[in-house]
């Protein structure tokens, strides 16, 4: 395909998201039954533009005068990907291209940024959550949430329960990877150009081997938290896909148990080919339809990690499109949610015992209130440096040290984002039960 194709396609399936309510993953796969003479790299460059026009909605809405698809996607090309207005028109030239642009098209993609634009423009988050936004970031704001809108890189966790981080360089190498700069068993892959094609990790045989996992920095350091110990009886009680769990089971060396639980036993079952491929067994499965095995628990763990369910604003630089279906309704649910979930999982927790409260959400609703509601309800715990359990897990590189530092708020819970961190939006505290 050539770029007009591409641009058109764009237009479509972003149609497709945004007036038909379609996540942009199910648009795109979509598109693509329909359209099998696409290769990946067109694939890529359109599903590429579709993300970065969703990343960008309320700037590229306001310099183009419209919020339309045809307008996000033209606006897209020029303040998200900086292609000129002579490139862009000789895209449109092209066969199977949009229709030509219109002298007002042409002059607003020419426009410079609006200095004046109201926060939520320059910053692409939705207008409802400016006193939320307010409230956590204050003055920087905007500088905050536009770094929540650009392209994500990719991390990914040694798993040190088959190899050591050096012994896993060449493939990474190969990958095209760097050293993680905040921890140290773990690798990087910067953000590639929008229109290109990520590296499929999935493909190469250390991924195959169990050698390396997909994870987050930002997790990873979530789950570094509960600084886990061999012979420690852990339970993560929102298990979900495991990646924490299979982060825990490396840091315990195979050693003591952990039981991963889930509430959605589908999920929880997507977690065996995971464990098989990790080498990890040290991890049992708490299976929801056996509620007297999982009642069994109650009171003997050393930790108890919480991940629980949250609006997600912290991954807004991989999920837009979620951002923009977030409603305030969808916020006071999770928050419900989460004050349930707290008060079930703290059971399991032993005397003198720690209990990890984490999530990708950025939001003080879903973080420091969910933890004061919960203290201020259960006085035998009591809330510990969460900076200090990361740091003396001993995974972090002095960067990382530093970053977990400069997140850690009031000498409690710690906050990362990509602007602070370079990480997906992560928050976690840590609280103690008295012996």
């Amino acid at each position: 395909m050539r770029d007009g194709g591409r641009i058109a396609a764009a237009i479509d399936v972003l149609t497709d998201v945004l007036n038909r309510h379609q996540p942009v993953k199910s648009a795109a796969r979509d598109w693509g039954k329909r359209a099998r003479y696409a290769g990946s790299k067109d694939r890529a460059f359109v599903s590429g533009l579709v993300l970065d026009a969703l990343r960008k909605k309320n700037s590229i809405a306001h310099a183009m005068g419209s919020d339309e698809p045809r307008a996000l996607v033209l606006g897209a090309l020029a303040h998200a990907w900086s292609w000129d207005i002579i490139r862009i028109d000789g895209a449109i030239d092209e066969e199977h291209a949009p229709s030509k642009l219109t002298l007002e098209e042409r002059e607003r993609l020419v426009l410079a940024p609006d200095v004046t634009a109201a926060p939520y423009v320059a910053g692409d988050y939705p207008d409802w959550m400016e006193p939320m936004m307010e409230r956590v970031f204050g003055e920087e704001k905007v500088v905050e949430a536009q770094a929540m809108a650009v392209r994500a890189d990719v991390d990914i966790r040694v798993n040190t329960l088959k190899v050591s981080a050096e012994k896993a360089g060449g493939p990474m190498r190969s990958a095209h990877a760097v050293e993680s700069p905040l921890l140290k068993n773990a690798y990087h892959i910067p953000a590639r150009d929008p229109s290109e094609r990520e590296t499929s990790l999935e493909s190469i045989p250390a991924y195959s081997k169990g050698w390396v996992e997909v994870q987050d920095a930002g997790s990873q350091i979530a789950a570094a938290a509960s600084n886990a110990k061999p012979g420690d009886q852990v339970l993560d009680y929102c298990a979900g896909g495991g990646g924490k769990t299979l982060a825990m089971a490396a840091m315990m060396g195979g050693k003591g148990q952990i039981h991963a639980y889930d509430i959605d036993g589908r999920r929880l079952s997507a977690l065996i080919p995971r464990l098989k491929r990790s080498g990890a067994h040290n991890v049992q499965l708490a299976h929801p339809s056996e509620p007297d095995a999982v009642e069994a628990l109650k009171g003997l763990m050393d930790i108890v990690f919480v991940d629980a369910p949250c609006t997600g604003t912290g991954t807004w630089r991989r999920r837009p499109d979620a951002k923009w279906r977030l409603k305030d309704k969808q916020l006071a649910k999770r928050m419900e949610e989460q004050t349930e979930i707290l008060e079930a999982a703290s059971a399991f927790v032993k005397p003198g015992g720690r209990l990890v409260y984490a999530t990708c959400s950025f939001l003080i609703e879903e973080d420091e209130d969910r933890v004061a509601d919960f203290l201020s309800r259960n006085g035998e715990f009591t809330q510990m440096n969460a900076a200090d359990q990361v740091i003396a897990s001993g995974l972090l590189t002095e960067e990382g040290e530093a970053a977990v530092a400069a997140g850690c708020k009031g000498g409690t819970s710690v906050r990362l984002t990509p602007r602070s961190a370079g990480t997906d939006g992560f928050f976690f505290a840590v609280m103690q039960r008295a012996a």
